[in-house]
């Protein structure tokens, strides 16, 4: 090995451990996690910096999105046209942000779930407040500018937003384990907390929510658990249930509609519809015989979704059905994750709002540090030209007796009169006491004559006036606290003032609803399943009157309760439950249901083996045996659970099913298999085993032999299989021992 080569050894899951934490933490911090200081994400912050970069104002004409989104992937997010898009879609859409901070122009979507159109159709522009408050002075150093992805651009690190946009738009985000799910608020409100804090640093969570008194979701609705935003605002994790909105609206006729107005924020988007769904299902399970129509009104004006109901229908009661059964009601989970000091950490309220407020600080310090130096730089120019108006023949000769402008620069900055032709020696004695400074007698040098009419050494006068007020005024707010706070509270003011709306969204303490329904009465039904695997119930009389035919059509038939399950035992060891409600009550005549559309069972993937019914089996005992000539009894008590899928056996790899039935110690069993061996042995020496047992040895199989089928011998029933051309009494055969080869037949 050469000196310049290193084999470095290293422990692979180290390195695999440090790789993971790597890629977490870039998608915590650079994708998913908004800053807390501007409350954006990476994706967000490009965009509309992007926006500003190419001049796209709210007083300009619109934009196509697919320029915006180009030049945005090309300079600052090289990741996928998409992301780019979609997040610049959902800046604009009202639905779904408190602030829109995207001004879009055609098709951006539909609270109903529908899409935006294509980039190269849409066209967007900033919002006049994403100008003023999320965008203004970047070029006063306010912020800090890093490399692009390229380093071929600079790209800011945040931007200088003047409002919490974290809590007044909230964000939704999923990283690597951790998620953050803030909701929306009021703008006006989240002001007055900002200027309560600003007044009141020590405030408390609950103080705090006298001016931010809860979530305001765009799309309104009403919070039904007030009394636990406290502990929500003051962990940043709870639960928020939010209700739509219902009115009740009389028509002809006596008839009452239900119209919901406003719908919980969460379910905008495809919610909508399984909203309308769940109501049809209502209908169809016989929940409700009130709702006679339903239809969805909503158009641009806002949501409208009427419920038409039966003449003398209890409104109050299907109002609560409708907040149960449905998502009308719905919860919207908090978690106030955002990255704050470049770590991810979950905030309450009051801590955002510090934040925010320290953020604040910092920008006016940098601005105005900012300002005043540019006032400074004015002032030196100033007083410059305002001490060369009072000795300006003494300059013109200089400028006259100058072989070249660095002769001249040389005596107005140092007073060096040796290259330069005076027409007396007073004057050269004047010129050698001049010293402006570099920028003065730059200044000097470039000024024009008409600057010399008294109107103009007036208004010169007036400016360095007006500039030294202003240096007055920056010295005062950069070394004067409370002299910053209060420029901070006119800005917050102004925005209030301008941008702040109605709250949409209803805060109440409602009580839990409860749904008296009306016990199901426990009646015997019969199911039935035919040999493609389409199920049914039927009322027990009209089995009684189909007997013949149902039996014969059907290759699974038993009677069972109509409250109780159906257990289905697979090949692949699993059994698979169904709420014998949840199988369509139909006609003798009715094709039925697929089975694996009532459960969890894929025909595609396993073969049943037993079907029956849980209040059976809980009483009873089961015999299963595999493929490899394994063995067992386990009580059916086992299988009673809640689950709609359990391990019913234990396999191996390899192993699968071939049989399960009732067990009876009178009885016995035959094992065959594949070569012909046959083994016939008593039910009374399988031991009783736990259902995650892989059972005992029932025959000892060849090389290459397995199990094919086991045959359940009850009493007085005689099982005739052919083998070989001839018929195979199975009862002839003689008992053997458990474990054992049998006999070839």
């Amino acid at each position: 090995m050469s000196e310049t080569e290193r084999i470095i050894q290293t422990e692979y899951s180290d390195h695999l451990q440090k790789s993971y934490i790597d890629y977490a933490m870039s998608v915590i911090i650079a994708r998913a996690i908004p800053d807390v200081r501007d409350g954006l994400k990476p994706v967000q912050r490009r965009t509309l910096y992007d926006m500003y970069e190419l001049g796209i104002r709210y007083d300009r004409p619109y934009r196509k999105c697919a320029r915006i989104v180009g030049d945005t992937m090309g300079k600052y997010h090289p990741h996928g046209d998409s992301s780019i898009y979609d997040a610049l879609v959902v800046l604009a859409q009202d639905f779904k942000k408190g602030l829109p901070l995207v001004d879009g122009h055609g098709n951006f979507g539909s609270i109903e779930g529908d899409g935006a159109a294509a980039m190269r159709y849409t066209e967007a522009r900033l919002q006049k407040i994403t100008q003023e408050a999320y965008l203004a002075d970047l070029d006063k150093d306010v912020v800090d500018f890093m490399p692009n992805f390229d380093e071929t651009e600079k790209e800011p690190v945040v931007l200088p937003v003047r409002i919490p946009n974290i809590l007044v738009n909230g964000s939704e985000g999923i990283a690597v384990g951790m998620a953050t799910n803030i909701p929306p608020h009021n703008l006006g409100e989240v002001l007055d907390g900002v200027e309560a804090f600003i007044k009141d640093p020590d405030i408390n969570t609950e103080e705090m929510m006298e001016y931010i008194k809860g979530p305001d979701f765009p799309t309104g609705g009403i919070v039904v658990n007030q009394e636990d935003l406290k502990a929500i605002y003051s962990t940043g994790v709870g639960k928020i249930k939010i209700r739509g909105k219902v009115e009740v609206e009389k028509v002809k006729g006596g008839k009452e509609l239900l119209v919901i107005t406003e719908i919980p924020y969460t379910m905008i988007g495809a919610g909508i519809e399984k909203f309308l769904n769940d109501i049809k299902g209502l209908v169809e399970d016989k929940k409700t015989n009130d709702i006679v129509d339903i239809s969805n009104q909503s158009s641009k004006e806002g949501i409208r979704i009427v419920i038409e109901l039966k003449k003398g229908a209890d409104t109050e009661k299907l109002k609560n059905l409708l907040y149960k059964k449905t998502k009308l009601e719905d919860t919207f989970g908090v978690n106030m994750l955002c990255v704050a000091n470049g770590r991810p950490e979950t905030l309450g309220l009051v801590p955002l709002i510090r934040h925010n407020v320290e953020f604040q600080y910092e920008l006016a310090t940098r601005k105005y540090t900012t300002l005043l130096g540019k006032e400074k730089e004015k002032q030196e120019v100033q007083e410059g030209l305002i001490k060369a108006v009072n000795v300006i023949d003494l300059i013109i000769e200089i400028l006259r007796g100058s072989k070249n402008i660095k002769d001249a620069k040389a005596c107005l900055t140092e007073g060096k009169t040796d290259d330069i032709k005076f027409k007396s020696e007073a004057s050269k004695r004047d010129a050698a006491k001049l010293h402006f400074t570099e920028k003065q007698a730059s200044a000097i040098l470039e000024m024009r004559l008409y600057k010399l009419i008294g109107l103009e050494i007036d208004a010169l006068e007036k400016e360095h006036e007006e500039t030294l007020r202003k240096i007055a005024e920056y010295t005062d707010i950069l070394n004067n606290r409370a002299t910053m706070a209060k420029t901070i509270l006119k800005d917050i003011r102004a925005f209030k003032k301008e941008y702040a709306t109605e709250r949409k969204t209803l805060l109440d303490n409602a009580e839990e609803i409860v749904i008296e329904e009306a016990p199901i009465e426990e009646m015997d039904v019969v199911f039935l399943m035919d040999r493609f695997g389409y199920a049914k119930v039927v009322d027990q009389t009209v089995y009684e009157r189909n007997k013949e035919a149902a039996d014969s059509e059907n290759k699974i038939v038993f009677t069972c309760s109509n409250l109780d399950k159906i257990c289905i035992f697979t090949t692949t060891g699993r059994m698979h439950t169904i709420n014998v409600q949840a199988i369509p009550m139909g006609r003798f005549r009715d094709k039925g249901t697929p089975i694996d559309n009532l459960s969890n069972y894929d025909s595609s993937e396993e073969t049943y083996v037993f079907i029956q019914a849980m209040k059976t089996l809980r009483e009873k005992k089961l015999v299963f045996g595999t493929k490899s000539g394994l063995i067992k009894v386990v009580d059916g008590s086992e299988f009673d659970v809640t689950r709609k899928t359990i391990a019913a056996t234990k396999l191996a790899d390899d192993d699968e099913v071939v049989s399960v039935d009732y067990f009876n110690e009178e009885e016995s069993i035959v094992i065959q298999t594949a070569k012909g061996m046959f083994l016939r042995l008593n039910e009374s020496e399988i031991p009783n085993q736990k259902k995650n047992a892989v059972g005992v040895r029932g025959i000892k199989l060849g090389a290459d032999d397995h199990v094919t089928d086991i045959y359940h011998l009850h009493a007085g029933e005689n099982i005739v299989i052919e083998r070989s051309g001839k018929n195979l009494e199975l009862n002839r055969l003689k008992t053997a021992g458990r474990g054992t080869k049998g006999n070839k037949h």
